[in-house]
């Protein structure tokens, strides 16, 4: 048998082009090898540097496709994997003990359905493949909880007197102050109060070995955010908002305050784009059109996707099972998937943490 000309194995698997991206997997340096043995057999190991899951059957086809092309290829065996690094954070902030980023999610003001989709954010980041935590930094209005239906009154264990065991839900690692005090309870806190409570949580909660931890910040961009962001080591953000006007001044209002404390804005997230009628399916922009689109072009980032106005988005999260776990297979789910994909393909391209790995907090069982 003739032998399998590298040169030719490698100009095939370069055809393929990530899509999120934009650039060829050598160029992504995501060939980890690429080998053919006597027997007309080629064997390709790709590793891709962001939670890729849903979109690793079509590259393994795609690949085989093209390997089937070259001369002497018999058969071809695509492996795909994925590896999430640590990323530079602002100010070099020590990094969180057993987290290797951390997602911010903000919005301008409240009501554009930040919470839901940091929710879904995060299922979706976990369904890719990742290692995912949520952390409900929103103090005064803690809702995660009840969207991943823990049930009303159940505690998180604590240990050494000291550390919170994080809950488990639907696959993610959560914590929020919801969890340590009763919905009856007043949040009557100035800033300094809450942006400690955010960072007790974060920092007394025992993380284990998480490629993302979503931030579900308080809305708005007065001091407690401010605060928060300047503190909490923040490797990125996304910041949620609707096509309405009024939302986007306020959403570019969000991203001129991760910027000016060194935050890169990972892009923006549209949500109530286009209402869909549940009886005809009739879709209409009730809030305007285009708004996150123009958002995104006039600050240099990233459009990471476009959600609509449905009912069953509502009734899903506020059931305890958010549209990624309820409807995995929906339209609504799979966009969810897309900007979670596109989340972490813009982190990827961000300079890495080369410090070293992120421990994590050692306890002592007694």
């Amino acid at each position: 048998m003739a032998q399998i000309s590298q040169q030719a194995l490698e100009t095939a698997v370069q055809q393929y082009r990530d899509p999120y991206l934009g650039k060829d997997l050598y160029e992504l340096g995501a060939v980890k090898s690429l080998t053919a043995d006597d027997s007309g057999k080629v064997t390709v190991m790709v590793e891709l540097p962001y939670p890729s899951k849903g979109i690793a059957g079509a590259l393994k086809e795609l690949l085989t496709n093209a390997l089937d092309d070259v001369d002497g290829v018999e058969s071809v065996d695509v492996h795909v994997g994925q590896k999430i690094h640590s990323h530079k954070v602002q100010k070099d902030i020590q990094s969180v003990p057993g987290v290797k980023n951390i997602i911010a999610v903000a919005s301008g003001k409240g009501g554009v359905g930040k919470s839901t989709t940091a929710v879904n954010l995060a299922l979706a980041l976990h369904a890719e493949g990742a290692r995912v935590g949520i952390l409900d930094a929103d103090i005064y209005g803690p809702s995660i909880g009840m969207m991943l239906g823990v049930p009303e009154g159940k505690r998180p264990d604590t240990k050494e007197n000291k550390y919170f065991v994080p809950m488990e839900a639907h696959g993610l690692q959560a914590n929020s102050m919801a969890f340590v005090v009763t919905d009856k309870t007043p949040m009557v806190w100035r800033g300094p109060m809450v942006s400690g409570a955010v960072m007790q949580l974060l920092q007394q909660t025992l993380w284990n070995e998480l490629d993302y931890l979503i931030l579900d910040m308080p809305p708005g961009t007065g001091d407690i955010q401010l605060t928060i962001a300047q503190k909490v080591p923040v490797n990125g953000a996304v910041i949620v908002t609707t096509p309405q006007d009024i939302a986007l001044l306020d959403g570019k209002k969000g991203i001129e305050m991760f910027r000016k404390v060194d935050i890169s804005v990972l892009g923006v997230v549209e949500n109530m784009s286009v209402h869909i009628c549940s009886n005809c399916g009739h879709e209409e922009p009730l809030f305007g059109h285009g708004g996150g689109e123009r958002i995104a072009e006039e600050y240099g980032t990233t459009l990471l996707g476009q959600l609509p106005l449905h009912m069953t988005i509502r009734e899903q999260t506020d059931s305890g099972t958010p549209s990624v776990v309820a409807e995995p297979d929906s339209e609504v789910a799979r966009r969810y998937k897309d900007i979670a994909r596109r989340v972490g393909a813009e982190l990827s391209t961000r300079e890495r943490n080369l410090t070293g790995s992120i421990s994590s907090v050692s306890v002592t069982e007694h």
